[in-house]
């Protein structure tokens, strides 16, 4: 046994931390099978070697989020953490860590919040800062800092830590973070600090209007440096009045718009600092990963277009800024325009930033160069160069810059178009975790938004590590929602509209998810009153027949099913929707509860869910089970979420593959949808059709965008039109992972790895077979360590793969035997015969009967299949029809084909 990855609140060796029990976890390697913990024992001790907890030794197979339950702790103390395992072989253990105390209390910071006296129309980033003394040996110095608007930090000429666009995007009336940094080894006798700020989402242009001054007119810099010496002493050097400020080389600076960055001669202006009126008690330590450049790509290819421009190709999409290395003449202004893609012809196409005019430029100074911007981001995969005679593509990187999120999963198959799905799910969420989970990186938008963060929010947490991440936000979230007004559309919250079903829910579903995902109850408990209220501000909204049928919906947006009108709704009704999502959070409350201990709220809402539910089924449902919208998402919503009576459901799912036949074998889903389609269809019997759905290639379908070259996932299904036109309605991003959510059915019915116990504590691998991939599988890194599942089926064997970590078990389901295998630790192989007959393997959903007929072994199933379905009126069978419309045709035509299944299966075996 190996004890291995300790963690204090997620972190590896964390300091600033401002947890007042924090909670340590850490993972158990066996080459034992069934490996389970069955004891641990958890001394803390401060750095004089004073113990402040001894757990003792709890009888407990408890590894995650163990709360620290000793003496208060002390103000920037280091703490070491010593943790014994024992297992149910015998065997004993130990691993350590540490993490060090920030400031508890936000009273006992001295700083202030400093602006300058420059007019307001002054363009260039202030810079403050003050020269100190250090005249004894320093044992410990950390630098408190954060600011209204983003910013740099240098000691004496080098740049403090590596975060960008710090301290990133809160709603910063209620809450605004501060970074801590080590820098003990920078400091010198003689010390310059200097703190730059950039106007960013405090004071910078933002939103669809470009509106500047959202939370205020001044940019301001707020920072202590905390110094202990080696004889005990302590000293701070905090911003205020004796602080100086000037202007330097960043002459201009703005998200959307790009920065100016002039190294000749910059006119540098003198001015006085002003203390700011501050309150101190919205300060909060750093709480998920900062923003960090997480990779670097090198220009791909020097492209020269038709109309003359020089570009440079990353191949991919990102989201960042371009690192120029040049040398160029004294004064030589060099120009960088960022793009998503080129139209058509080939030409540089920055319409989908609408009015982000997403500029950089640099000056040079005559000098070998490195320009990289400060303050700004782009989405972009082609830069337009002006200014350059002569270049090439290798003096461009792409920065690749979001939260620095740890990956956690991955999805791989067989199949190179589904890959390149995989891929483009990754990147659009790498491209919109900047700090917090925007909606898309590169236009005049960039905002939170709640429907897509929480459609996309069970395969975002598979993919990274994004409990901080979320636990952060979702703390945003609280602050901006309220009983009276419910939950807003963005967050942080600049547009002031609030609660619409399926945005406004993420309230609900994102705790949810952290707590399924990760195990974390504790992110329930900091919810629970926001969660509620949700739930709450929904039935003070309902109508006497207990359903809510009022205020602005969102609908399924998007969808195909209805012709595009100004609401982008789709066809479905929109308060069935509403209603249906009301169902689903309430639910969750209610288990909420349950986890929580809190025993008459949990029967609360149950009870609220049943009425609701009943007022629900009467309003949209007739008694022979029609739907009130006959829409692929309104059987969706009706079978996924468990809405329908189960008498009705057999009819609802033969809706729903009516439905998708008539789009011919196609979705017309939206936002809403989109991420239970697959679901669906796996779930209640019609998984083929899933498959078909997932493997089309044509529009509108997640395989067509990768036909035509995407690296992310698009805002819309025909973002770009098979001629190689653009959707022109002024809503066309290249990069919203919306869309991306079909991963959560990749990783949970097609590599088959879902959790049955909260953290995947106990877990699941049930694999399905979809046509056209013959291996596939994924990696998960748990809470608990790694869990594999690989799959392949080819040349008549089937082979299952599954890796189970120590101190949990699995459920495997072997696909086709249908066998139930429940196992501990260890690792598993199966491999055995397939039942499916080959020729019929080859036919799925979207075949068409010429197709079918063309095999031999397949004659026999059309001729028996065709007569029965002639009786009463003549049906026109032609060979273009694909084998799903064929069944949606009549109902005597599934039965038959799964006798016709079954004989074909009998006869090839034989």
């Amino acid at each position: 046994m190996r004890l291995y990855d300790f963690r204090t609140e997620y972190r590896e060796n964390p300091i600033g931390l401002t947890e007042k029990a924090p909670r340590f976890s850490w993972k158990i390697e066996s080459q034992e099978k069934d490996t389970l913990q069955t004891a641990y024992e958890i001394k803390v001790t401060d750095e004089k070697g004073n113990i402040v907890w001894n757990s003792g030794k709890k009888a407990s197979d408890q590894s995650v989020l163990i709360s620290y339950e000793g003496e208060t702790l002390a103000d920037e103390m280091l703490y070491k953490v010593e943790v014994s395992v024992a297992d149910n072989h015998g065997n004993v253990e130990s691993i350590g860590g540490t993490f060090e105390t920030g400031i508890f209390d936000n009273a006992e910071f001295i700083a202030k919040m400093i602006t300058s006296d420059f007019p307001e129309e002054e363009t260039a980033c202030p810079v403050f800062g003050k020269t100190f003394a250090i005249d004894k040996k320093v044992k410990k110095a950390r630098l408190y800092a954060t600011a209204h608007g983003v910013y740099e930090v240098t000691l004496n000429g080098q740049t403090v830590g590596d975060y960008r666009m710090a301290p990133g995007w809160t709603s910063y009336h209620n809450r605004l973070q501060y970074q801590i940094y080590d820098v003990t080894e920078q400091l010198v006798e003689e010390n310059k600090i200097a703190i730059t700020v950039g106007n960013g989402w405090y004071k910078g242009i933002l939103g669809f209007y470009c509106q500047p001054n959202q939370y205020g007119t001044q940019a301001g810099a707020f920072a202590e440096l905390h110094v202990e010496y080696e004889d005990g002493s302590k000293e701070v050097i905090a911003t205020d009045e004796t602080w100086a400020v000037k202007t330097g080389e960043i002459r201009y600076s703005e998200i959307y718009m790009g920065e100016t960055i002039d190294t000749d001669a910059p006119e540098i202006k003198e001015g006085k600092v002003v203390v700011k009126e501050f309150d101190k008690a919205v300060l909060t330590a750093q709480e998920n990963e900062p923003v960090r450049i997480t990779e670097k790509i090198v220009g791909k290819e020097l492209i020269v277009t038709p109309k003359g421009e020089k570009l440079v190709d990353f191949g991919q999409i990102v989201t960042g800024v371009v690192e120029v290395h040049a040398k160029g003449e004294k004064g030589q202004k060099i120009v960088i325009r960022h793009a998503e893609v080129l139209d058509k012809d080939g030409n540089f196409y920055p319409e989908t930033l609408r009015q982000a005019k997403s500029i950089d430029t640099f000056i040079c100074n005559g000098e070998e160069q490195i320009f990289r911007p400060h303050f700004t981001f782009h989405g972009f995969r082609y830069i337009s160069v002006e200014g350059m005679e002569e270049f090439t593509a290798d003096q461009f990187f792409a920065c690749v810059t979001h939260s620095d999120i740890e990956k956690t999963g991955d999805f791989h198959c067989s199949n190179k178009k589904v890959n390149q799905l995989q891929s483009n799910i990754t990147w659009s969420q790498r491209d919109n975790f900047l700090d917090i989970p925007t909606d898309c990186p590169q236009r005049d938008e960039r905002l939170g938004w709640t429907g897509d963060a929480q459609v996309f929010s069970w395969t975002a947490a598979f993919n990274r590590n994004t409990a901080l991440f979320y636990k952060k936000w979702m703390r945003d979230v609280a602050a901006e929602s309220s009983l009276e007004k419910g939950v807003p559309h963005v967050v942080p919250d600049i547009l002031d509209s609030y609660s619409s079903s399926a945005w406004s829910d993420v309230a609900v579903i994102v705790p949810w998810v952290v707590y399924q995902i990760y195990g974390d109850k504790g992110i329930l408990e900091e919810n629970w009153k926001c969660m509620h209220e949700w739930v709450d501000y929904i039935k003070n909204n309902c109508g006497e027949n207990g359903l809510w049928q009022s205020g602005f919906q969102y609908g399924d947006w998007l969808a195909l099913d209805k012709e595009e009108s100004a609401d982008r709704t789709g066809a479905t009704d929109k308060y069935m929707l509403a209603n249906a999502y009301y169902l689903y959070v309430t639910e969750l409350v209610k288990k909420t509860a349950e986890v929580l201990g809190k025993d008459e709220e949990a029967k609360k809402y149950a009870e609220l869910y049943e009425t609701t539910l009943d007022a629900f089924r009467r309003e949209y449902y007739t008694e022979t089970g029609r739907i009130v919208s006959e829409t692929q998402t309104g059987a969706i919503i009706s079978l996924y979420f468990n809405l329908a009576r189960e008498k009705d459901r057999k009819r609802i799912l033969n809706t729903l593959l009516t439905n998708i036949a008539n789009h011919k074998n196609h979705l017309a889903t939206g936002f809403v949808g989109t991420p239970y389609i697959c679901h669906t269809l796996s779930e209640n019997g019609a998984h083929e059709m899933a498959a078909t759905l997932f493997m089309k290639e044509d529009y509108p379908s997640w395989l067509y965008a990768v036909n035509m070259g995407a690296t992310t996932i698009w805002e819309r299904w025909n973002s770009i039109k098979p001629d190689g036109t653009f959707d022109e309605s002024g809503m066309n991003s290249l990069n919203h992972y919306a869309y991306g959510s079909v991963g959560d059915w990749m990783y949970r019915k097609v590599a088959g790895l879902s959790q049955l116990e909260p953290g995947y504590k106990k877990f699941q691998v049930k694999p399905m077979f979809v046509k056209g991939i013959e291996e596939w599988g994924t990696e998960f890194d748990s809470v608990y360590g790694k869990i594999v599942a690989n799959t392949s089926c080819k040349a008549g064997k089937i082979h299952v793969h599954v890796e189970v970590p120590a101190n949990t078990t699995a459920v495997i389901v072997l696909p086709e035997k249908e066998e139930v295998h429940e196992v501990g630790s260890g690792v598993y192989d199966y491999e055995y015969d397939t039942e499916t007959s080959l020729a019929v393997e080859r036919f799925s959903m979207d075949s068409t009967l010429g197709e079918i007929v063309a095999e031999p072994l397949a004659v026999e199933m059309f001729n028996q299949m065709v007569p029965g379905m002639l009786e009463g009126p003549m049906i026109q069978f032609a060979y273009g029809m694909t084998l799903a419309e064929l069944l949606g045709a009549t109902p005597q035509a599934k039965p038959m084909y799964e006798a016709v299944l079954n004989a074909l299966n009998k006869k090839e075996k034989n």
